[in-house]
């Protein structure tokens, strides 16, 4: 072996020797701080409020059930856990008649919250909710609807798309009569 070699060999151990160091006074430097931990049942840390935890179904301003069964939560859910049965009011409006959660199989992901036009299906931060009973975590329709909008109180699907059930037609507010198609050609 040269000399030059030999050399490249010890640059070589050299670099190695500093990042393997850097990693030891990591190691170190963690030895000496305090540790952050909750004793949890008796102190609960605050999620932030983007957190997704236990699924709830929302009303619009007027109490009214937000879900019109439209089975979008249902096919986004990557896990299948969630099921209902679609039904029609007699003034027209589609509702659930019935709505089952299996949070025994949920993940939480928030797809369902995503796809749902209504805004009815949200996430909360809570997110205690375990059981030693497996059908204790089916969660039906009166167990999930709550008496609110959730995050938001204002939205109202049917005053911006169910022209029909609420309002007549051109009767509702900000809705265009219909456009002469004849009046767009050249």
């Amino acid at each position: 072996m040269t000399r030059d070699q030999l050399i490249d060999i010890l640059k070589g151990v050299g670099r190695g020797t500093k990042g393997l160091l850097q990693g030891y006074g990591e190691t170190f430097k963690a030895m000496f701080t305090k540790p952050i931990t909750v004793q949890y049942p008796e102190e609960k840390r605050t999620p932030p409020p983007r957190s997704r935890g236990h699924i709830i179904l929302t009303r619009s301003p007027d109490g009214d059930e937000r879900c019109v069964a439209c089975y979008l939560c249902s096919a986004a859910c990557p896990v299948s856990c969630i099921s209902m049965q679609a039904a029609t009011r007699e003034d027209g409006r589609r509702y659930a008649s019935w709505f089952r959660i299996n949070f025994a199989r949920c993940i939480y992901c928030g797809l369902c919250e995503e796809a749902c036009p209504t805004l009815a299906i949200q996430l909360t931060p809570a997110y205690e909710y375990a059981s030693d009973a497996t059908l204790k975590l089916v969660a039906e329709k009166e167990d999930l609807l709550v008496d609110h909008g959730g995050k938001d109180n204002e939205y109202d699907f049917y005053r911006h798309a169910g022209v029909e059930v609420k309002f007549p037609r051109e009767e509702h507010e900000g809705e265009k009569g219909p456009v002469n198609y004849k009046s767009n050609l050249p």
